[in-house]
């Protein structure tokens, strides 16, 4: 037997330490992150998409509205036209009328200038007759 203190034997082997800790550490950190910045983006993602699509129902609905406030303008431009053109024709209808009836007023009042004229020749005429009638009867009765 040897002695105690001078015994030699083989170092004992140590089972294998885990040296990779601070990576696999390093890497669920990463992982977290990466998650959170995933997460982060997707929310940032939707919001934004959320804004596309009511600013596009927005701007539909000012396409539609200025679309119809177009075509109303368009019936009124259309209806005033139309009474414009209504109007100025009653317009040329009354003035001829008026015209027409300017000339016959006219004629008329001619025509009866001229009777009362003739009357009134007649009636001097008729007046002379009668006076030369009685000196006629005054000189057959003398």
């Amino acid at each position: 037997q040897e002695p105690e203190g001078l015994e030699v034997s083989a170092p004992e082997a140590h089972g294998y330490e885990f040296q990779s800790h601070g990576v696999i550490e390093m890497l669920e950190k990463l992982l977290d992150e990466f998650i959170a910045e995933r997460t982060k983006l997707e929310k940032e993602e939707m919001n934004a998409k959320h804004a596309f699509d009511m600013l596009m129902q927005d701007l539909t609905a000012q396409i539609q509205q200025a679309t119809q406030d177009r075509e109303e303008k368009s019936e009124a431009k259309a209806k005033a036209l139309q009474a414009k053109a209504d109007a100025e024709g009653d317009l040329k209808d009354t003035t001829d009328t008026r015209n027409a009836d300017q000339k016959y007023l006219d004629d008329l009042t001619a025509t009866c200038e001229q009777k009362a004229s003739n009357f009134e020749s007649r009636q001097q005429l008729r007046a002379e007759e009668i006076e030369a009638i009685n000196k006629a009867i005054e000189i057959i009765s003398s």
